[in-house]
């Protein structure tokens, strides 16, 4: 199966918009930064929860701390998806107990990757709540999993990826909307 890109939904600045109105809305709602620590799914939903708190602290003066979550070991199809998958390091080297956790992820899709990663937090202690931003909410939910703060909302079909393409990992910052074909 082949895919081509069938359109592009954001670009770099569009990206660092949308980040930026997502930690106003996460500034807000959580009224400031107390207590607050940010954490990412390892890779993507990692460097834009670095992007994000460096926006929040570009807003607030005050720099949440920032965790990278790998939740290889936790997926539920973890035989599925390779003989021996790479496991990387989780990173959270502070205190996640009574804090208000903010988890970031690129794309919520099913569901399962976030269901991963909420059993992986738990494992770490029990914090006062676990919010969640994605930058793009591309629908077809396997799980009652709902994001608190949506970048963009993409309705996509089945024949559809949605990719997040970052600087940090393919050089170019943009979403685009691939579509298979025979």
């Amino acid at each position: 199966m082949t895919m081509k890109e069938k359109s592009r939904i954001m670009d770099k600045n569009g990206m660092l918009r949308t980040l930026t109105r997502m930690a106003h809305e996460i500034l807000e709602k959580n009224k400031g930064t107390q207590d607050l620590v940010i954490i990412g799914v390892r890779t993507r939903g990692a460097y834009l929860a670095m992007r994000l708190a460096a926006v929040i602290e570009q807003i607030d003066g005050h720099k949440p701390p920032v965790g990278i979550l790998d939740i290889t070991l936790y997926r539920d199809d973890l035989s599925s998806i390779a003989q021996q998958p790479v496991v990387h390091k989780t990173e959270i080297d502070f205190d996640i107990k009574d804090k208000k956790v903010i988890l970031v992820d690129d794309v919520l899709y099913t569901g399962r990757t976030i269901r991963a990663a909420l059993d992986e937090i738990i494992d770490f202690g029990r914090p006062l709540f676990i919010q969640l931003a994605v930058l793009i909410d591309r629908g077809h939910r396997e799980l009652p999993i709902r994001a608190d703060y949506v970048g963009k909302n993409i309705p996509t079909s089945m024949k559809e990826t949605v990719e997040v393409r970052l600087e940090e990992t393919e050089s170019k910052d943009e979403v685009v909307v691939l579509e298979s074909y025979q």
